[in-house]
Order: C-alpha cells, then sequence, then structure tokens
C-alpha cells in the first residue's frame, strides 16, 4: 500500500485534497470549504445544530476498526441527533487531530467514509481544522441541520399516560462491540488466529457501521404524527429514559418482554453468558428513535413498521420503573456508558 506523508500536502493542501469531492448538495450550502467560514441560508427555517467529538482509545479502537466505517459512523451519529430532534440534517464540519502515524491514505479512507455518508443522506460538508496529535485520532463533527416552526421535537414535552415507542432493536450493537472485544483477545494471544464472524453480520455492522432512523422521522411525518418528546439511544435504554422523564417532569413504566431484541444479539448474549436485556437496557449505540406519543396516535402508530410500543409516561412520584415478565417491579437506574467514569 502506497504511503504519503501527511507534511508533504500541509494544513490547505491537505483540506483541499481530502474536500475536493464533496459537492454541495442543498440550495442553503452558499459557500462551502475553502473560505474563512460557510455561508449558509435557511430562508426562515429554524437551525439545528449539534456536534459529537470520538477518541481514539475511548471511543474507538483501530484493532478492529476500519478507517472508512470510521468515518461513516462519526458522520451518522451527529446526523442521528438532529433527525432525534425531528429535523434534516443538513452540512457538517470535520476537524482531525493526527498524530504522525498517520499517512495521507489513511485519512483518505476515513473522509471516504464520511462522503459516503453525506451522500447517502444528502448532507454537505461545508469546513473543519486540522491539527497535529500526540495522543492518535481525534474526530470532531458538527452538523447543522433545520426545522420546521412548531414541529421541532424536544426532550421536555412528554406528558403522563404518553406512549413510549422505539425503533427497531436494541443491544445489537453493544453486542457487535462484546463480539469485537472478544476476537481481539484472541488475536492477541495468538496472532495466527482466524477472527469468528460467521452468522455476526448484523450486530457487526450495529457496531461499526450504524445508519440514523431518517426512514422513522419520515414514517411519522407521513402519518401526521408529531412525537411529544425524543431523543436517540446512544447511550442505552435506560440512560434515555431517565433524560427524558427528568426533562418532562414525568415517571415511567417499560415492559420487559415488548423490549425489541434481534434475535443475532440474543444468541450471542446467551454465548458470551450476558443478560441481553442488562445490555438492551444499558449498552448504548442503537442510534434508534425513542420517542413518546400522545395515545390519541395509538391506532397509526401501531400501523407503522419497525416501530415498538415498550410502555407508557407515569406521573414523577411513581419513579421509572422496568415490569418483569413475571410483572415484578423494578427501578430502573441509568447505567449507560459514561465516558468520564474513572
Amino acid at each position: 500500500m502506497q504511503r504519503t506523508e501527511i507534511s508533504t500536502l500541509g494544513e490547505f493542501g491537505l483540506i483541499k485534497h481530502l474536500t475536493e469531492s464533496f459537492k454541495p448538495a442543498n440550495p442553503s450550502t452558499l459557500k462551502g470549504v475553502g473560505d474563512d467560514a460557510a455561508v449558509l441560508d435557511y430562508a426562515g427555517k429554524r437551525t439545528l445544530v449539534t456536534t459529537d467529538l470520538l477518541l481514539e482509545g475511548v471511543h474507538f479502537d483501530l484493532t478492529y476498526v476500519p478507517l472508512k466505517y470510521l468515518g461513516y459512523k462519526a458522520a451518522v451519529v451527529n446526523f442521528s441527533d438532529i433527525y432525534a430532534m425531528n429535523g434534516e440534517p443538513k452540512q457538517i464540519t470535520v476537524s482531525l487531530g493526527v498524530s504522525k502515524r498517520f499517512c495521507i491514505e489513511d485519512l483518505e479512507a476515513l473522509y471516504a467514509g464520511i462522503r459516503q455518508a453525506c451522500e447517502h443522506y444528502g448532507v454537505d460538508l461545508v469546513g473543519g481544522d486540522t491539527s497535529a496529535s500526540l495522543t492518535g485520532l481525534a474526530i470532531s463533527i458538527t452538523c447543522l441541520g433545520e426545522g420546521e416552526e412548531g414541529k421541532i421535537v424536544y426532550r421536555n414535552g412528554a406528558r403522563p399516560n404518553d406512549l413510549i415507542c422505539v425503533s427497531g432493536d436494541l443491544g445489537s450493537a453493544y453486542m457487535g462491540l462484546q463480539l469485537l472485544e472478544r476476537e481481539k483477545i484472541v488475536l492477541e494471544g495468538d496472532p495466527d488466529a482466524q477472527p469468528e464472524f460467521e452468522g455476526r453480520d448484523y450486530i457487526l455492522q450495529r457496531q461499526l457501521k450504524p445508519e440514523a432512523r431518517r426512514d422513522i422521522v419520515l414514517a411519522l411525518r407521513e402519518k401526521g404524527i408529531v412525537p411529544t418528546a425524543m431523543m436517540d439511544v446512544s447511550d442505552g435504554l435506560s440512560s434515555e429514559l431517565m433524560h427524558l422523564c427528568t426533562q418532562s417532569h414525568t415517571g415511567c413504566r417499560v415492559y420487559e418482554d415488548k423490549i425489541p431484541i434481534s434475535y443475532e444479539a440474543a444468541v450471542m448474549a446467551e454465548e458470551l453468558n450476558m443478560n441481553i436485556v442488562t445490555a438492551a437496557l444499558n449498552g448504548g449505540e442503537d442510534y434508534e428513535l425513542l420517542f413518546t406519543v400522545s395515545m390519541d396516535d395509538y391506532e397509526k402508530i401501531i400501523t407503522l413498521d419497525n416501530v415498538g410500543i415498550v410502555g407508557h409516561m407515569t406521573k414523577p412520584e411513581l419513579g421509572l420503573n422496568l415490569i418483569g415478565r413475571q410483572g415484578e417491579e423494578i427501578a430502573l437506574k441509568a447505567q449507560g456508558w459514561n465516558p468520564l467514569k474513572g
């Protein structure tokens, strides 16, 4: 494989080299990469802004994460935040901290993934920054989106008796991570070992190359449903429910037998002697949508594919509870991933 040192291009040459293939797709992008700032025109729309920081050794392990997949995921997790506001992502800026062990071809692979995500979701790359790093690779992406006045969904709008809904399934990304970590340990003990990934494509994709649930947002719009509260599941269902309940001043009741779990994730959990419900509640990185809707929308919600009703909101004094398969009541705790925890 060819290896071109980053220093051969310089900062501005590197930016031009990595971004010149990105072509604006949105009318709101008046000026993208190449000036002191991007120029955007939202014509009266509400502007949504989110940012995400990914650090090597904290958020990703390049032992088993391909750089192209990393670029795709880094972009998509930002898009997911905009969709979780019932908005549309439109532009991103990408900033990198890069150590000397990376070359031009490495960054080309990273940006190929970012470009694939941008093209798939119709988002423009409009700027960013690069800097030297002494600790590996750092990726910071800021995403700008637009939302319609009166239709932006926050975390604080849920009310008692609202239905709690979840898209897709939960726990698959976490089980994919456990599989990758297991095979990494095996490889460290035997460099000639071959990873056992057969039949595990789904959970690996959920971890390495997740998708934002644009399809769910569009389906809700088609049905005329505006959620009362919404967020994406990045840190685990328990943690996200606590956020919704805290900000909406409610409690909740979630039913264990209603939590959506994929067959592949359940098989992996059994193989690793793990509790799949615990993984679904606390694993994180699923990037599914957790949202609440009025009881009045029940007949509409049950017609949607890939959406399940897992419980309902209650009065705050009733607390946050998981109802087990035997009817037992278990207090929910926010045990999702915390990058600042020692």
